[in-house]
């Protein structure tokens, strides 16, 4: 069977990593690719396309060492999507870092479902976490025939602007921090290939391929749920998180003192009735849990009150807990759980809400879930 070879670089803003992985695939006499995909995000296209295409660097290395033709382009460029469909500009918040995960995961996945295609994944370009969520991708779903590695340039070498790969002739660039001048023909370009566990052997066919329509958090519950018969949630009041099968999912301060509200109530919870909103119980349990979390005024005046006369036990225009509060509210959370966890354990730890009557009665049902709440 002939094997399409294909190499899978994570770049930011120093596409050289390219072409010296290249250039090292090259003179170790690895299998040279056939195809390349790059992943980045949106920042780094002018500086890519420019560097690689414009200026021709990439062009330039395939001829001077007579190196066979690669199918390569702007079309094979991958820019880091959001989950719908927009280009991310750069990977910096938290949020962002979810779709990078997301994005990586699901193009490893995509490739790997050839098998007549090898996989050169490259750790060395773009921010740490996307050479973690490479090699992640590449543990989950590599096989015998893929490949993840690392490439090494001299020191003297590093984030040199003009350094894209030592060429066969004397050529003179300016050093990095534009002190003194490089030979480029003297650098050492070493190729480091990193073993990996390849746990696709290992894990359910049918959860390999239900992966491509999760998360990257999802797979994670997935593969540790898999792995673990008791299902434990971990409450830490002040990182304000929920944290299930090694997911955690992040909560604002209101929504982790609503659900750990509710969760006191216990299987029970609370019964939404017509006299509901009038019982200021609710509001006064609430805002004891949300007061150890948080002080923001705009919380309390949904309430009728003020941090300072709550905190005083001045409760004369404390209203109660409306229904335009605790809809809302029960299914912002509910969404995070569903969005960061498997079906299978979101299901269990979501808000339920069912009608009793004129009534609707909310409650978290864990059964025999164990919970621990931190500090």
């Amino acid at each position: 069977m002939t094997m399409m070879n294909i190499l899978l670089c994570t770049t930011g803003a120093s596409p050289q990593v390219l072409t010296e992985t290249l250039f090292a695939i090259h003179q170790s006499g690895r299998p040279f690719p056939d195809k390349i995909y790059v992943i980045t995000t949106k920042s780094n296209q002018s500086v890519l396309i420019n560097g690689l295409f414009r200026d021709g660097h990439f062009q330039a290395l395939l001829d001077e060492y007579a190196m066979p033709a690669i199918t390569f382009d702007e079309n094979h460029i991958w820019f880091i999507e959001d989950d719908e469909g927009h280009y991310i500009d750069d990977a910096k918040s938290v949020k962002d870092q979810a779709y990078m995960a997301d994005f990586i995961t699901r193009k490893v996945h995509q490739l790997s479902q050839d098998d007549k295609v090898a996989i050169h994944a490259s750790l060395a370009g773009g921010r740490k976490t996307m050479a973690f969520y490479l090699g992640y991708a590449m543990s989950l779903f590599g096989r015998e025939q893929d490949t993840l590695s690392h490439v090494f340039v001299d020191e003297a070498y590093e984030f040199v602007r003009d350094f894209w790969y030592p060429t066969k002739q004397t050529k003179w660039v300016t050093a990095k921090h534009g002190q003194g001048e490089v030979d480029v023909s003297k650098a050492n370009v070493t190729l480091a290939e990193i073993p990996f566990v390849r746990m696709r052997q290992s894990v359910d066919p049918s959860l390999i391929s239900s992966m491509a329509e999760h998360s990257f958090n999802q797979t994670v519950g997935m593969l540790n749920a898999s792995h673990n018969n008791e299902l434990n949630l971990a409450i830490h009041k002040k990182a304000k998180l929920v944290s299930a099968v090694g997911v955690d999912i992040k909560l604002t301060a209101k929504e982790l003192a609503f659900y750990l509200w509710l969760l006191a109530k216990e299987e029970l919870g609370t019964l939404v009735d017509r006299d509901f909103d009038l019982d200021v119980t609710h509001s006064k349990a609430f805002l004891n849990i949300y007061s150890e979390l948080a002080q923001d005024p705009r919380v309390y005046s949904t309430f009728g009150t003020t941090p300072e006369d709550f905190r005083e036990g001045d409760y004369r225009f404390l209203i109660g807990m409306e229904r335009e509060f605790l809809q809302p509210i029960c299914s912002t959370i509910n969404r995070k759980l569903k969005n960061a966890l498997p079906a299978q354990v979101s299901d269990k730890l979501e808000i339920q809400s069912v009608p009793e009557g004129n009534n609707q009665r909310y409650f978290i049902k864990l059964g025999d879930i164990g919970v621990t709440i931190r500090a």
